[in-house]
């Protein structure tokens, strides 16, 4: 069964197409990607760099800056609600960025694999 159309349009007679606007590239492209995270990578690294382990200082413990304070004796002043000013007040010899240090050396060593012996 053939079944025809009553009226047969025409191209002309049909409304043209909507033009789209052109698309916007969302995000960021790689290389900007890559250079944003090399760049945290290594503002994290130098932080790291303040952590220092010694075999006659500290029985070994990190310290911060080869100084003769540990990575836990910072982390617990701040576990026991002490703010990073009242720290750095106490001990002068500190920096901020000392204390960031602290925290991110806390965060890479909770991170570290566990292995179980049986």
């Amino acid at each position: 069964m053939v079944v025809s159309c009553p009226r047969a349009f025409e191209l002309s007679e049909l409304s043209p197409r909507p033009q789209r606007a052109p698309r916007q590239r969302r995000g960021y492209p790689i290389a900007a990607l890559a250079i944003g995270w090399f760049l945290a990578f290594t503002a994290v690294m130098e932080l790291l760099d303040r952590i220092t382990i010694e075999a006659g200082k500290c029985g070994g413990k990190p310290c911060v800056r080869g100084y003769r304070i540990r990575v836990r004796d910072v982390l617990e002043l701040l576990a026991q609600g002490a703010s990073a000013d009242e720290i750095l007040q106490d001990y002068p010899f500190l920096e901020a960025d000392d204390i960031r240090a602290c925290l991110h050396y806390a965060a890479v060593q909770s991170d570290a694999l566990v292995v179980r012996a049986s």
